[in-house]
């Protein structure tokens, strides 16, 4: 998981491999976190808990992850 050669994050490519199956099954009654329009429509929300360390429920995301999500929102949320 790294931004491409042109320094984009894309979802398909960086951010849904950060959803585990266990939060995609954890969040699914609210959400799909496997789907593209569904995360940007809660994204800030989704940073938010990243953020706090809330979500996962099982443990916070490094701070590799929770900065490449950051930057993948300040990008434009690219697909």
């Amino acid at each position: 998981m790294a931004p491409d050669s042109n320094g984009i994050i894309g979802f398909e490519t960086d951010i849904k491999p950060l959803f585990r199956a266990k939060d995609r099954d954890a969040m699914r009654a609210s959400f799909d976190l496997w789907d593209y329009s569904d995360v940007v429509r809660v994204s800030q929300a989704i940073l938010h808990a990243v953020r706090s360390g809330s979500m996962p429920c099982d443990g916070a995301w490094p701070p590799a992850q929770v900065e490449m999500f950051s930057r993948w929102i300040e990008g434009g949320t690219p697909p």
